[in-house]
C-alpha cells in the first residue's frame, strides 16, 4: 500500500525499528552506489533501499558518459591536453547561469582522483577518441566531446578538450543497451565487496526525525510498512522528478507533454521527503532536453524557428540545442537539409527520417510550413553565401559543417515533437553532501546526491555531468554520513 504523505515521522511515534544500520542510502543508481561504497569503506554498516526490483535506475539506462577532465590518463593516452583550470572555465559558462561555485571548484579539482577511483572500481575505458557528432560513441571509443567544447561560443573562450569518459561495453547499442549499465555493474559489485547490503522492491516513504535530527525512514515493501533506523545518517539518492506531473506543473511546466529520460520512479519522492523535513531546493525549473534528431544530421542542417529563421548554431552540443528549442521556441521548430546532407549522414551510420515536405520550390515550402513569403529563401541564401566563403557570420557554425544547400530541399516538421527530458533541480546541498535548510544550515543527519540535488549542471548541461556529478558527490555524501557522530 503506497502513501502520498511525506511529512516526517517523529521517532517517539515509531512503534519499533525493523532494522538498524549506521547509514541508510535511499536509491541504488550511481549516486547511491557511490555513496554506499565510501560509507562502507569509512567503517559504516550500510543498507541501500531501492523501489525497483534491482539496481541501476536511470543510471543504468544512460549512455554512460562521465564528464571528467584536467588531464586524465585517458585524455593523455588520446593525445588531449587539459587542465583543471580549463575544465573549470568551460563548465562555469556551460552549466550556468548561477552555478554552484563551491561544487564546481571541488569537482574540477577532484576530477583526476575521481577517474582513478572509477578505474579502481573496475570501470574500464578504451583510450580512443570519437570525434563525430552523436549522442553516444560506438563500442571501442572511450572519449568524446559531450558539451559543445569545440563549437561556438566555447571554442573561442577555452581551448577545446573532449571530457566525456565512456566506460567500455561490448555489444553496445546506443539508445537500447548502453554503457551506463556497465558503470553500474562495476559500482554495485564494488559495493557488495565492501559489505554493503541492498534491499529491493522497498520504497522509502517518509523520514523519521528526533528533535530535528533525521534518524531513519519509514519504508514500504510488498504492502507492509516498517521503520529503518540510521544511527549516523540517511543519504537520499532517489533521482529527479521528471515522472511527477504535478511537480513538473509547479516547477518546470515546459517539460510537460515530453518524453521522460529515466524511469517512472523519478517521481521526486526523495526531494519531497527532504522538503517536508525543512530542506531547501534550488533551480527546480532547470532540465536537460535532448533534441529529437540525430546529432549527425543536426550539425549539417539548418534549424529554423516557426518563422523560418535560424536561432542557434547547429553544431553545438545537441542538448543545448534542445534547451534552446524547448525554452526559447516552445518546440516550434523545423529542420532543413538536402540530398547531399542526407547521403553523408547515412554514410556515417546516422539516421535520416523521412522529410515532412520535399520541394525544389522554396516558395512552396514556405507555404507548406505556414511562414511568411521570402523568409526561408532569405535564410537559405544568407547561409549559402557564408558557406561558400567558409564562414557563418550569423551563428558561427564551424567551417567543418558548412556547405551550400541545393534543391531539392527537405524539411522536417518538428513542431510539437516530444523531446527527451529529465530534471536538474533538486535539494540544495554542500559539496560534502549535507542537505541544507531554508536558512542555509545543514539538516542534521540528512545527506543527498545525484539528481535528487541541484549539482554541477545547475542550468546548462553537458552529457556526463549527471553521472560524473552523481558519482563524485555521492562519494562525499557517503563519507559525510559515515563520519557523523551517532
Amino acid at each position: 500500500m503506497e502513501t502520498t504523505a511525506t511529512a516526517p515521522v517523529r521517532a517517539s511515534e515509531v512503534p519499533t525499528w525493523a532494522a538498524e544500520v549506521d547509514v541508510l542510502v535511499i536509491g541504488n543508481g550511481c549516486a547511491g552506489a557511490s555513496a554506499s561504497i565510501e560509507a562502507a569503506r569509512a567503517g559504516a554498516e550500510v543498507l541501500v533501499l531501492d523501489a525497483a526490483g534491482g539496481w541501476g535506475g536511470a543510471s543504468a539506462m544512460a549512455g554512460g558518459s562521465l564528464y571528467l577532465g584536467g588531464g586524465t590518463p585517458l585524455q593523455k593516452a588520446c593525445g588531449v591536453e587539459d587542465s583543471p583550470e580549463a575544465m573549470h572555465a568551460f563548465l562555469k559558462v556551460a552549466t550556468g547561469p548561477d552555478p554552484d561555485e563551491a561544487k564546481l571548484a571541488a569537482y574540477c579539482e577532484g576530477s583526476l582522483e575521481h577517474f582513478d577511483w572509477l578505474v579502481a572500481c573496475g570501470v574500464p575505458f578504451v583510450p580512443k577518441l570519437w570525434d563525430q557528432p552523436s549522442w553516444e560513441a560506438p563500442t571501442g571509443y572511450g572519449l568524446m566531446y559531450t558539451g559543445g567544447e569545440n563549437a561556438h561560443p566555447f571554442d573561442d573562450l577555452v581551448p577545446p578538450a573532449p571530457r566525456g569518459h565512456i566506460p567500455h561495453m561490448e555489444g553496445k547499442r546506443p539508445g537500447e543497451r548502453s554503457a551506463g549499465w556497465t558503470l553500474m555493474r562495476h559500482l554495485v559489485a564494488t559495493a557488495e565487496r565492501a559489505g554493503v547490503r541492498c534491499r529491493y522492491d522497498t520504497r522509502a516513504e517518509r523520514l523519521a526525525v528526533d528533535d530535528g535530527v533525521v534518524v531513519g525512514a519509514q519504508v514500504s515493501a510488498y504492502g507492509e510498512r516498517c521503520f529503518v533506523r540510521a544511527r549516523r545518517g540517511v543519504v537520499l539518492s532517489a533521482g529527479g522528478f521528471a515522472a511527477n506531473g504535478p511537480m513538473l506543473a509547479q516547477h518546470a511546466p515546459r517539460l510537460l507533454g515530453n518524453m521522460l529520460i529515466g524511469t517512472d520512479r523519478d517521481d521526486g519522492r526523495g526531494i519531497r521527503m527532504a522538503q517536508a523535513a525543512g530542506a531547501a531546493v534550488r533551480h527546480m525549473e532547470a532540465a536537460q532536453t535532448s533534441f529529437p534528431a540525430d546529432p549527425a544530421l543536426l550539425c549539417r542542417s539548418l534549424l529554423l524557428d516557426r518563422h523560418g529563421r535560424r536561432f542557434v548554431n547547429e553544431d553545438t552540443y545537441p542538448g543545448r540545442v534542445g534547451q534552446a528549442a524547448l525554452y526559447q521556441q516552445d518546440r516550434q521548430v523545423f529542420l532543413l537539409y538536402d540530398d547531399a546532407v542526407a547521403e553523408e549522414v547515412r554514410q556515417t551510420g546516422g539516421h535520416v527520417p523521412e522529410a515532412t515536405w520535399v520541394s525544389d520550390d522554396v516558395a512552396e515550402l514556405e507555404e507548406s510550413m505556414g511562414i511568411a513569403p521570402d523568409v526561408l529563401a532569405e535564410t537559405i541564401a544568407a547561409y549559402n553565401a557564408g558557406a561558400e566563403a567558409g564562414q557563418d557570420p550569423l551563428l558561427h557554425k564551424s567551417a567543418r559543417w558548412l556547405r551550400p544547400f541545393a534543391a531539392p530541399y527537405g524539411v522536417l516538421d518538428l513542431r510539437g515533437a516530444k523531446f527527451g527530458v529529465f530534471t536538474l533541480g533538486g535539494l540544495r546541498t554542500t559539496p560534502q553532501g549535507e542537505v541544507l535548510d531554508l536558512d542555509g544550515e545543514p539538516v542534521p543527519g540528512l545527506f543527498a546526491a545525484g539528481r535528487t540535488t541541484s549539482g554541477v549542471p545547475a542550468w546548462g548541461y553537458c552529457s556526463g555531468t549527471s553521472l560524473g556529478d552523481a558519482t563524485f558527490f555521492g562519494r562525499r555524501a557517503g563519507r559525510s554520513a559515515a563520519r557523523r557522530s551517532r
